[in-house]
């Protein structure tokens, strides 16, 4: 996805320089993408996706607990939520926010959108070696940390080329944050297969697709007033707090179970 949102930002970019109608531009990238769905559906697999009947005289599943009633699913929740809103943020408001904050052109300020879009693309491209090698919660605290200095680079430093330094830290911080989280939020039942998991993730997901819906319309609506760097700061605020959040992360190893005592020989025959 980032890096079709690179990919994307490039041609809107050019389309911005060429001074391509809005109107024609949005036609024709709906064709291209209508074209797109059209070679990919046929494609797919006959039955993709279908489940088969469940008899009615089987034994019925063991009940699935409430997934907000696990306080390590609510934290890891709140990871998500941050990293998700300082992602949908950018996607929404970066080039204004470039645009009307710190005097970039409008080409200028695509070129600073696909510039986090590009910072996406790498964090998720290699994240996955630090996540290997550090573990989950080490990488999300940093990811935060270094999220929220490229977003207080963005609200502070009125310094063009420094703001651009800022973009591509603030890219790097959010690439990590929701496919990360996501991936613990799924361990984090006592079982860690079928429904259990399955509801954990889906509770996780729709927090952060809930930050992607809503949270841009709200800093919209507070800009209106302060204006879009000063609303800037409550996604700052919310991806500090997630820093405090990450060891929520942290894999949980089953307890070892004690190894049986060895049995003496006996000395007869």
């Amino acid at each position: 996805m980032s890096l079709g949102t690179f990919v994307g930002a490039c041609f809107g970019m050019l389309m911005t320089v060429l001074r391509f109608p809005v109107v024609a531009h949005l036609a024709l990238m709906s064709a291209v993408i209508v074209a797109g769905l059209a070679l990919c559906v046929r494609d797919i697999p006959a039955g993709f996706g279908r489940r088969e009947a469940v008899d009615r005289g089987a034994v019925a599943p063991a009940p699935v607990a409430a997934p907000w009633r696990d306080t390590r699913l609510l934290l890891l929740g709140g990871v998500i939520l941050a990293l998700a809103m300082a992602e949908g943020t950018a996607n929404d408001w970066l080039p204004l926010i470039m645009v009307d904050g710190h005097g970039f052109d409008a080409a200028w300020g695509s070129a600073a959108f696909a510039v986090f879009a590009l910072a996406m693309t790498l964090g998720r491209f290699v994240g996955g070696v630090f996540v290997n090698r550090f573990g989950r919660a080490a990488v999300l605290a940093a990811s935060a940390l270094v999220g929220a200095v490229g977003m207080a680079g963005v609200v502070f430093v009125d310094h063009q080329p420094a703001v651009v330094a800022s973009v591509l830290l603030w890219g790097l911080g959010a690439s990590l944050g929701f496919p990360v989280a996501l991936s613990a939020a799924g361990d984090t039942g006592r079982e860690t297969t079928g429904a259990e998991t399955a509801s954990r993730v889906a509770f996780a997901a729709t927090i952060g697709y809930i930050a992607f819906l809503v949270g841009p319309p709200v800093l919209g609506i507070v800009g209106e007033h302060f204006g879009l760097r000063q609303a800037m700061l409550l996604v700052l605020v919310l991806v500090l707090v997630a820093v405090l959040l990450t060891p929520a992360a942290r894999t949980v190893r089953p307890a070892r179970e004690p190894e049986p005592e060895p049995v003496e020989k006996s000395d007869r025959v």
